[in-house]
């Protein structure tokens, strides 16, 4: 697809927290906050809120406050004040049930009037909270998300749009003759059907897939209709779409390949010295001993840090192998490339505030560049943007970087389809057994 006929950059921005908290003035301030941040994304014509989600509480403090909230609460809540934006919540296929999620993201897509999407990842950490000794391997942990994710297609195809009429009085009438079983035995989950949440809007919210690793890479190729990357330079990325089409041609995606959706870090200043103020007051704010801690986790999370020098490189051999690792293995391959390239533990607990992330400190005029590049070059289609709700960033954010880029043509001006698929320029799902 050329540049002038390809669809125009899609834009993300975080879900803001609807959790309560002891010094608030009153009990609702949590949910006031996030429904203001989601008014704000919506009339500045942001394509969709994306909720994280984590299944533990971290002892260390590395996830921040990712995984305070239930996703599809959350979103179900900010539904009631918005017409028009996505609502992305990540679920765990590893930790939740095909049919328990086919029935809660169903109705999120109901509430919403079609604008639900799901994040589909294998989890990399609370197993102790679900009965397991021991985190699956990624091997397992991916087998079980291909058949869930084929399980809840399943579900939502088998349903016939027409079993559901609204009377006169407004009151629903439900032919259950038109709610199919699937008769689903697999390795993992056996599921008779039908799902008893009638036909959503969208037919199927909007798929998501999150994983980086060979594993990851393959089932959301076969699967996503958006996958969500780190890919910190571009040379990654174009390395990383290439494969990313190369299996979806395996699987027949021709003509459907996913949507490449990356999240975007950045610093924004006013001119170069304020931005080389704000870094510096970063940087100044960084906890250097709990960075190590981060950085460590980054790597895998097996190797010891807390005596390493800040000022030297990690030596090559104390650095992981990579196909060994259980947990988060994309995230490790990032963090040992960096640990080669010669960069200091000092430099890495800096890269490591982002996580691995696409990171650009720059004006607004600086950072459009960066992600205009992505795009012109075809390995961007979906843009996680940093700042909203953020007293030292939004100010940039809203009337900085978002105008530049829609004075350069990359962003949307308005919302132009009925739903979140259309949004996002997907076709529609029409065919009851359209499964990839």
């Amino acid at each position: 697809m050329s540049n002038q006929t390809r669809r125009r950059l899609k834009t993300l921005v975080g879900a803001g927290s609807v959790v309560y908290a002891s010094n608030d003035d009153q009990r609702r301030s949590g949910i006031a906050r996030a429904a203001s941040l989601a008014k704000i994304a919506e009339k500045e014509k942001i394509t969709g809120l994306f909720t994280a989600d984590l299944l533990q509480a971290d002892p260390d403090g590395l996830a921040g406050s990712t995984g305070s909230q239930d996703p599809i609460i959350a979103l179900a809540a900010l539904s009631q004040v918005t017409e028009y934006i996505g609502l992305i919540a990540t679920v765990s296929t590893t930790y939740q049930h095909p049919y328990n999620l086919a029935r809660l993201i169903g109705t999120l897509d109901h509430v919403s009037g079609g604008r639900a999407g799901w994040n589909a990842v294998t989890s990399s950490v609370g197993e102790e909270n679900f009965g397991d000794i021991s985190l699956p391997d990624p091997a397992t942990r991916y087998a079980r998300a291909t058949e869930f994710i084929e399980v809840i297609n399943a579900l939502f195809d088998a349903n016939d749009p027409t079993s559901v009429r609204r009377a006169s009085s407004g009151s629903i009438s439900i032919d259950p003759r038109k709610l199919h079983p699937i008769d689903h035995r697999g390795t993992f989950f056996q599921v008779k059907g039908p799902l008893n949440v009638p036909p959503s809007p969208q037919h199927r919210p909007v798929q998501f897939q999150a994983g980086q690793s060979d594993e990851g890479l393959i089932l959301g190729a076969r699967y996503a209709e958006v996958i969500y990357t780190s890919q910190p330079t571009l040379n990654d990325a174009l390395g990383f779409v290439e494969r990313v089409h190369q299996h979806a041609n395996a699987y027949g995606r021709h003509e459907n390949k996913p949507l490449i959706m990356n999240s975007f870090h950045s610093v924004i200043g006013e001119s170069a010295t304020d931005v080389s103020r704000r870094l510096r007051e970063k940087h100044e704010r960084i906890d250097y001993q709990q960075g190590k801690l981060k950085v460590a986790d980054m790597l895998g999370g097996e190797i010891d840090l807390r005596d390493f020098a800040l000022d030297q490189p990690i030596p090559p051999k104390f650095l992981p192998e990579v196909g060994l690792i259980n947990r988060r293995r994309g995230r490790a391959d990032i963090f040992k490339r960096f640990a080669l390239q010669g960069l200091t533990l000092r430099e890495l607990i800096i890269q490591a505030q982002e996580t691995g992330h696409w990171y650009v400190a720059g004006t607004p005029e600086t950072l459009a560049d960066a992600i205009e590049e992505r795009y012109r070059a075809g390995v961007l289609d979906v843009i996680s943007l940093h700042g909203l709700g953020q007293p030292d960033q939004e100010d940039l954010l809203l009337n900085g970087l978002l105008p530049e880029l829609r004075k350069r043509q990359l962003i949307d001006e308005d919302y132009f389809g009925e739903d979140f698929r259309s949004n996002l320029g997907l076709s529609a799902i029409k065919s009851p057994s359209a499964v990839y």
